[in-house]
């Protein structure tokens, strides 16, 4: 089992940036593929981004892609989502999960993939 602590989030006016972190706990977090997502009020947690448990495969949002950089420290045992030229749109509760990878490249966007979840942080950006 693993647990997740999220932190980095805040308010900032669009185009400004935001460096989201994931600190998870265990010796195990090499075997874990991570991923973020996000929940906007009255709207369901949408997938953001992902990375492999190698670190080598990630995958993004439509949405966020080009604006957006997951990557992650295995010697830190943390994820961070680095978050650029951010909108209005981009406001939401964001949450780090862990699943344990089938293989070294598997990344995965469904929500329901992952049973471990962060407490989420809140990112709201202003107009």
């Amino acid at each position: 089992q693993v647990q997740l602590v999220e932190s980095g989030g805040g308010l900032v006016q669009a185009g400004g940036s935001l460096r989201l972190s994931c600190a998870a706990s265990g010796r195990t977090f090499s075997t874990y593929t991570m991923g973020w997502f996000r929940q906007a009020p009255g709207k369901e947690r949408e997938f953001v981004a992902a990375v492999s448990r190698s670190g080598g495969n990630r995958n993004y949002a439509d949405s966020v892609k080009g604006r957006f950089t997951i990557s992650r420290d295995s010697a830190k045992n943390t994820v961070s989502l680095q978050m650029n030229s951010l909108k209005p749109e981009d406001t939401a509760v964001y949450s780090c999960a862990a699943v344990v990878a089938l293989g070294n490249s598997f990344t995965y966007s469904q929500p329901s993939v992952y049973p471990y979840w962060g407490q989420g942080t809140q990112v709201t950006v202003s107009s």
